[in-house]
């Protein structure tokens, strides 16, 4: 990565427990760390917009005191993480990237947020975001674009910019974000992180400033997807459905079938899961099928986006960015009748595309079809087309959002210097197959 690591690139979850436990470092250590590198790499990368050194601090020390006492909360006790800003955190700054809420902070915790402080994290600020969480690119913010560490030229994905960007710089080891229709997968792929956005519903999003109510998601961003698992079973403290009859499986969707792929991306994610499981069968959506969810997705998130914003639409357009400004305004065009149509055609989709499972427990494709842009580019070349950027990087992950399926979104390797990243699914229950898919084989414990 042309950036320089920070402290915590290449750190698992699991190593700086065990690091914390066994006397070799500290809470207030780590928080420490992980301020040094905010402060080094945050000017070029711009991943957070607040930091709370002070609470973070705080937080740490009561950590330390707690493991010292004999309280030890698992695996995140003690464990630096950001927050991206859409999710409240009492007495922080929440702009949600806009300038709408420019001198707003919340009052208190989201519900996911009080999971985490239950689970002994500690919080060193809030990360960048898509304003309104209304875009795939994660340039478009009151606060500036996020940078990709890889390149800061390029683009890091959005709408969790600053999450994914933290991360991959190791900033922090872990952050919060959110997924509507791939805003948590989109940049971990980009960005050469894991990314894992759970069945909905299964993190509460209460506290959360909506996009699109019912294919809103709050997702985990890591280095590593078993940290991603670990931040998930903390997040849902006895309260994950697990289907625990053995694996049939992994199969390959075409994902030609849905969009355009570059094909060193399709190779390159193929291969790096065929390097664990041997070779793959294929399965394939009709071209019928993928234009109907395409069109399925489009009519629920701009007529709820449209729904969410009609006030600030119609008082204050002009403290909007101009691209999401038009795309609200595009949004409020979406007829009536055909949200309805949309919200009755979801059971079908999940018959129709859950017949993918029917022979296999976990369905890969790449990620997103394309690496990262640069910043502010709007169009690409793919088979010899242009297509627009956004898209592409929609393309591949919002189908799942509106089945409300997990998926789960790993680094696979590079292509022409960009990291790029596979796309795992299941049906709800399953997600533990994801996770041993991408490890290569079962999980210990």
């Amino acid at each position: 990565m042309p950036t320089s690591p920070g402290p915590f690139a290449g750190r698992t979850i699991a190593d700086l427990a065990r690091d914390l436990r066994e006397g070799r470092t500290t809470s207030t250590a780590l928080v420490r760390l992980a301020l040094d590198a905010i402060a080094e790499l945050d000017p070029l990368l711009n991943a957070f917009v607040t930091v709370d050194a002070d609470g973070a601090r705080a937080a740490a020390r009561r950590a330390d005191e707690e493991l010292g006492g004999g309280l030890d909360r698992g695996p995140l006790h003690g464990v630096p993480v950001g927050v991206k800003d859409l999710i409240m955190v009492a007495g922080l700054p929440v702009s949600m990237g806009s300038r709408h809420f420019a001198g707003h902070a919340a009052v208190s915790d989201a519900a996911c947020v009080a999971r985490l402080r239950a689970a002994g994290a500690v919080i060193v600020g809030k990360t960048n975001t898509h304003e309104f969480a209304y875009g795939p690119t994660g340039d478009r913010s009151a606060a500036g674009p996020s940078r990709n560490p890889w390149d800061p030229a390029r683009m890091p994905g959005g709408s969790s910019c600053g999450s994914a960007v933290a991360v991959a710089a190791g900033m922090v080891p872990l952050a919060l974000g959110t997924d509507t229709g791939g805003s948590v997968r989109i940049p971990a792929a980009l960005c050469g992180v894991a990314g894992f956005k759970p069945a909905y519903g299964a993190i509460p999003v209460d506290g959360v400033f909506p996009l699109a109510q019912t294919l809103d998601h709050v997702g985990v961003l890591a280095g590593h997807e078993q940290d991603c698992l670990v931040a998930y079973r903390s997040l849902v403290p006895g309260g994950a459905r697990v289907d625990d009859r053995p694996s049939r499986g992994v199969a390959w969707l075409d994902p030609t079938g849905l969009f355009a792929c570059d094909a060193q991306v399709a190779r390159t994610t193929r291969q790096a899961l065929e390097a664990g499981t041997g070779p793959l069968e294929e399965l394939a959506l009709s071209a019928d099928e993928a234009a109907e969810l395409r069109e399925t997705y489009t009519a629920i998130q701009s007529s709820e986006a449209a729904a969410v914003h009609a006030a600030r639409l119609a008082e204050a357009p002009e403290l909007f960015d101009p691209e999401v400004l038009e795309r609200l305004r595009v949004a409020t065009e979406m007829p009536g009748w055909r949200y309805v149509r949309a919200v009755r055609a979801r059971p079908r989709h999940a018959e129709v595309v859950g017949a993918l499972f029917d022979r296999h427990d976990v369905v890969a494709l790449p990620t997103v079809p394309i690496t990262a842009p640069f910043l502010g580019q709007r169009a690409t070349e793919l088979d010899g087309e242009s297509v627009a950027v956004r898209a592409a990087l929609l393309a591949f992950t919002s189908p799942w959002n509106v089945l409300g399926f997990p998926a789960l979104s790993v680094p696979a390797g590079t292509v022409r210097g960009l990291p790029v990243g596979l796309q795992l699914i299941c049906r709800p229950g399953r997600e533990h197959l994801l996770f041993e898919a991408a490890h290569g084989g079962p999980l210990p414990g």
